[in-house]
């Protein structure tokens, strides 16, 4: 039986071994690669940049291209250093809609409160890929709506309009498919504040009473 191959001559030396890695590869691949690599080290840079940036203290820099480095951070990559902080949070705040309705047959109903902070912690729990919108989305809008408006209820700031809407939006979203019959007339909202109890070992008193901030009636 006869081959094509042919066998390497006697006393020959054997073709040297591939080099190991990027080394080993040809030299248009090794430029592929090169690019890659700096393309992927730029980004990372440019990233620890961004958050630098955000959150450091206030400088020239940041001033200049605050709206880049906002558009950059959120929401995806924000950062919340409230863990470190000297003085964190202790207080449980859950936020509480109720609305009323005009149901299918005319008459005009007011529903009970529901708990909407309740409602995203249960969702949330021994949940191993809990969603954004359940952990983030209504408690960054009540923080949104109490840093633009005053202990009345009235807004200290151009962006104060724009968290009653929003607010609002997510109130009505989160009510809707409950009243599928019904057509929503108003809204109200309220946070309950509580303090979170002393630990059992220590002799500091905490009041525990529950608190309650009500927002005026908003028409949907």
């Amino acid at each position: 039986m006869h081959s094509n191959e042919r066998e390497p001559a006697a006393g020959a030396a054997p073709p040297p071994p591939r080099a190991p890695g990027i080394a080993g590869l040809s030299s248009p691949y090794r430029v592929v690669v090169a690019l890659a690599l700096g393309a992927v080290a730029v980004a990372a840079c440019g990233h620890l940049a961004f958050v630098f940036l955000h959150v450091a203290p206030s400088n020239t820099v940041s001033k200049q291209h605050a709206r880049t480095v906002d558009d950059w951070i959120y929401p995806e990559f924000e950062q919340n250093w409230k863990l470190f902080a000297p003085n964190p949070l202790q207080q449980n705040i859950a936020v509480e809609v109720r609305a009323q309705i005009r149901t299918a047959g005319g008459e005009l109903v007011t529903t009970d409160w529901r708990n909407l902070s309740a409602e995203d912690g249960a969702a949330i729990r021994h949940s191993l890929l809990p969603s954004h919108t359940e952990q983030n989305e209504l408690r960054r809008a009540w923080d949104f709506f109490t840093g633009s408006h005053d202990e009345e209820n009235k807004p200290n700031g151009e962006r104060g309009e724009l968290s009653e809407q929003y607010l609002r939006r997510i109130a009505v979203n989160r009510l809707a498919p409950a009243h599928p019959g019904g057509h929503i007339l108003r809204i109200q909202l309220r946070s309950a504040t509580t303090a979170v109890a002393a630990p059992k070992w220590s002799d500091e008193t905490t009041d525990t009473e529950t608190y309650y901030r009500e927002l005026p009636w908003w028409t949907v």
